[in-house]
C-alpha cells in the first residue's frame, strides 16, 4: 500500500495556521485599545494597572463626595 502525501502543503497549512492565530491575537489586542488584555500578557503589569485604576476610582469619589459636601458647608 503506498500513502500519498504532499510535505510542502502540510507545512503550508501549518503556518497559515500559524500567522491565524497571530492575527487574531493583534486584533484582540488593537480593538480593546488595551496594552493588556489579559493575565497571560502581562501579569505583573495588569496587577499594577488593576490596583492603579482602583486608587483612580477612589480618588474621583473621594473629589466627588468633596463637592458634593461644599455648599452645604457654613462660610
Amino acid at each position: 500500500m503506498i500513502i500519498n502525501h504532499n510535505i510542502a502543503a502540510l507545512n503550508t497549512h501549518r503556518q497559515l495556521s500559524n500567522n491565524n492565530q497571530a492575527t487574531q491575537g493583534s486584533l484582540e489586542k488593537l480593538s480593546s485599545g488595551l496594552q493588556i488584555n489579559k493575565a497571560g500578557d502581562d501579569a505583573a503589569g495588569l496587577a499594577i494597572s488593576e490596583k492603579m485604576r482602583g486608587q483612580i476610582r477612589g480618588l474621583e469619589m473621594a473629589q466627588k463626595n468633596a463637592q458634593d459636601g461644599r455648599p452645604e458647608m457654613p462660610l
